[in-house]
């Protein structure tokens, strides 16, 4: 009997604290951050590309960091500016060679 109410307790301990942990290390969207601002990143291609601005430096799906940090893309993913399109509105980040999505500014 001892037995089971341990395996019971234990059962209940891992449901209350499982889930907890899930939920602080989701995020609400991918993003990047340049330039000190985040930028959420879309399923839109851009095709006018400009000037390379920056790459991820950080990559962590667990916590956020300072710099130019994503939740979604390696370090060394590059940052473009879109050309007629002020980074200030959106950036191009690199998702495979030659293809770019669109990264819309979301804040500080």
């Amino acid at each position: 009997m001892k037995s089971f109410l341990r395996m019971v307790s234990f059962c209940l301990l891992i449901m209350i604290l499982v889930p907890a942990n899930a939920v602080a290390t989701s995020w609400v969207y991918p993003f990047v951050v340049w330039d000190g601002y985040m930028y959420e990143a879309t399923d839109e291609k851009a095709t006018t590309i400009e000037n390379e601005i920056g790459a991820v430096t950080k990559y962590s799906d667990m916590k956020q960091y300072g710099g130019n940090f994503s939740n979604a893309y390696p370090k060394g993913t590059k940052y473009f500016a879109i050309k007629g399109m002020d980074t200030e509105v959106a950036i191009a980040v690199e998702v495979d060679n030659g293809n770019y999505l669109k990264a819309i500014r979301d804040g500080e």
